[in-house]
């Protein structure tokens, strides 16, 4: 097993306690979920969300809602365990402590994503564009994007729903500015 240990936030001006509610300032994205407990000594797994998988380990500090109030959860270490990750939540130091958190959302704000290089979107960032084709036919919204393996596809509903690859000669332009996504794809198929 390889630690992780997370580095301290230095922008923070004091440490948050698992208790301390946090207000967002900006969007909240879900990036995984305490599923199950790990060892003893208060270890959580992780179900996560990100690609690669491992990478929640670095986006610090994740945000957890309970009973309607948003708290800050801070991780002391985590590693990849075989096909998991495992967390150690500070302050939790027994597996009794740790089963209240088993099926609570992890979340993060927004700002705390890395820039991207212009022409790069981050999924949350298409979801709800409206989605035209090259005749100016609106297939409709974007709802969701699935991973196939191969390549991505946008989940465009609409009048019918469409599943178009999220790679050329399909997708033509992204248009964040002006929320459209244009691509060319048939609007009967």
């Amino acid at each position: 097993m390889k630690n992780v240990l997370l580095p301290n936030n230095q922008e923070r001006k004091r440490s948050l306690s698992n208790s301390e509610i946090f207000t967002f300032d900006d969007k909240r994205l879900l990036i995984g979920q305490i599923n199950s407990l790990f060892g003893v000594q208060g270890w959580v797994k992780i179900f996560s969300h990100t690609h690669p998988r491992e990478n929640i380990l670095f986006y610090q500090p994740w945000h957890i809602n309970v009973d309607a109030n948003w708290q800050t959860l801070e991780i002391i270490q985590g590693c990849v365990q075989a096909k998991t990750i495992v967390a150690q939540i500070k302050d939790v130091f027994d597996k009794e402590q740790a089963r209240a958190y088993i099926g609570i959302d992890l979340y993060i704000k927004k700002s705390q994503l890395p820039q991207l290089k212009s022409g790069e979107y981050y999924w949350d960032d298409l979801i709800g564009l409206e989605v035209i084709n090259k005749a100016k036919i609106i297939l409709g919204k974007v709802s969701n994007l699935v991973d196939t393996g191969s390549n991505n596809v946008l989940v465009i509903n609409g009048e019918r729903e469409h599943w178009v690859p999220y790679i050329s000669p399909f997708l033509i332009k992204v248009d964040i500015d002006n929320q459209i996504i244009l691509v060319d794809w048939d609007e009967n198929f």
